[in-house]
């Protein structure tokens, strides 16, 4: 109808959820020279004749060649016009496979609203099989705005932004976990014979070294009293774990904290895993060519220090508790369709050799920190089904001996971390979980509630509700 007008159909990606999946889906965006390049050196080049877009980030990036499927090719004869006079070959193309997600988007939904204005990470698992139900990194961002060339205000306004939203922090993010390692800790003593289930320590609230004036401050000023495993849990007291960290020692600290998949890459089916750090001697020397202090065991007992973990590996860690010691590797892809390689079921990653009664008593203090006298009273009142949890408050800066931290007069941005992990029901689990509100305070009065939001609304079906401040509030700082 219109002469010299000539219509061209383009496919493009739509990211319907836009924020709510931008770190697990990704974006696809143009491919450039480096990534052409990366692509004739694996000799995979012919596959992206005439391909525009590529993955970038997330799941796009990973299952990239699951998704792009095979390029088609035919190869032509023609005359010295240009004119086409026979093929003499054909490859047909295929079109790449659907992935289907274990992910479940409104779990994702409440999770994130669940955040409110708080910064952070939540990943939660299925911990039978490894799946993951929700993975949030908060805030996110549009992905569309770079499938065709983000412009340079969108561009400028992500990367400058001082909340980093283009940071995966559920598999990137380094932290470190505060109490959140005592549940582990309390496993390792008990394996190594440091600690029994009686026994019991007097906490003047503060720790000191052999041979040192030096004072390692419990969070309650005063101390716990008498505390014994199972109440060093349910009230998260530090002193007892400084001891049992310094008895232990820092390299069985390592062996037995290892296998929970502390220190090293998960192997999530997602690019760009940070490994985290558990600290040993030998590292430490390699790193920093300093010998291991008898200080740096202290602060390590308490998830301080050297460590620092990544939410996957926090809530794989806790998936590991919930299932009685088996762990299996987070998957995000549950099947690929039209594909007779389909992952299926998946198997364990390893088992680890663990004693039942020990677990039960550690599973039943975890138990106990989310009902009356525990940390993460608060988050656990009034649920119909039984949470078994561990509250972390992760300091961010350093404080002087003596020197008494006031939130008030800290800046936002330098306020202790809040960390909760979770799973429930405690007696058969289906999810297992790991929060974490960057400079959110208090594990129990902030990341607790949002755990509990996200499992009312997976155990119940149960959508979120304003949840009423603690009638005091909680002071743990650990």
């Amino acid at each position: 109808r219109f002469p010299g007008v000539e219509i061209r159909a383009r496919l493009f990606r739509e990211y319907p959820y836009r924020e709510h999946t931008s770190h697990l889906i990704g974006y696809v965006g143009r491919i450039n020279e480096e990534e052409v390049k990366e692509l004739e050196d694996a000799g995979n080049a012919l596959n992206y004749l005439g391909t525009d877009y590529i993955g970038k980030t997330g799941v796009e990036e990973s299952y990239e060649k699951v998704l792009h499927g095979t390029t088609g090719i035919e190869q032509v004869e023609v005359d010295a016009g240009g004119r086409g006079i026979r093929v003499l070959s054909r490859t047909q193309p295929e079109s790449g496979k659907d992935l289907i997600l274990s992910l479940d988007i409104k779990l994702q939904e409440v999770a994130e609203q669940a955040f409110g204005a708080y910064r952070g990470a939540l990943v939660a698992l299925d911990p039978t099989n490894g799946e993951v139900l929700a993975f949030v990194s908060k805030p996110g961002f549009d992905p569309n705005l770079f499938i065709d060339g983000i412009d340079e205000q969108n561009w400028s306004e992500l990367n400058n932004s001082p909340d980093v939203p283009l940071i995966n922090r559920a598999i990137y993010g380094q932290y470190p976990p505060g109490s959140t390692i005592k549940p582990f800790m309390a496993l390792a003593g008990l394996y190594y014979n440091r600690r029994t289930p009686g026994f019991t320590i007097s906490d003047p609230g503060y720790y000191v070294l052999p041979g040192s004036s030096r004072q390692y401050r419990d969070w309650k000023v005063g101390g716990h009293g008498a505390v014994d495993l199972f109440k060093s849990i349910v009230v998260s007291c530090d002193t007892y774990y400084y001891g049992l960290a310094t008895e232990m020692g820092i390299d069985n600290m390592f062996s037995f904290l290892s296998q929970f998949g502390f220190g090293k890459r998960i192997g999530i089916d997602m690019d760009g895993e940070a490994p985290g750090l558990l600290p040993s001697q030998k590292w430490k020397e390699d790193r920093h060519k300093q010998k291991w202090f008898a200080g740096d065991t202290v602060s390590a007992g308490i998830g301080q220090g050297y460590n620092l973990v990544t939410p996957l590996q926090l809530a794989y860690a806790t998936a590991i508790l919930a299932n009685n010691g088996v762990g299996h590797r987070p998957r995000l892809v549950k099947s690929i369709q039209r594909d007779e390689t389909t992952p299926g079921q998946a198997s364990p990653q390893h088992v680890l050799s663990l004693n039942s009664e020990h677990m039960s008593l550690v599973k039943r203090a975890m138990i106990a920190v989310t009902q009356p006298g525990g940390t993460a009273a608060w988050a656990g009142s009034g649920a119909p089904y039984q949470i078994a949890g561990k509250t972390g408050t992760a300091q961010v800066i350093g404080m002087k001996q003596g020197e008494k931290y006031i939130e008030s007069q800290v800046h936002e941005r330098h306020r202790d971390h809040a960390w909760f992990i979770a799973f429930a029901p405690a007696d058969q689990p289906r999810i297992a979980l790991a929060v974490l509100a960057e400079n959110g305070g208090h594990g129990g009065s902030t990341a607790a509630p949002i755990a509990r939001k996200v499992l009312d609304y997976y155990l119940l079906g149960k959508m979120p509700q304003p949840m009423l401040p603690p009638q005091e509030p909680d002071d743990e700082n650990d």
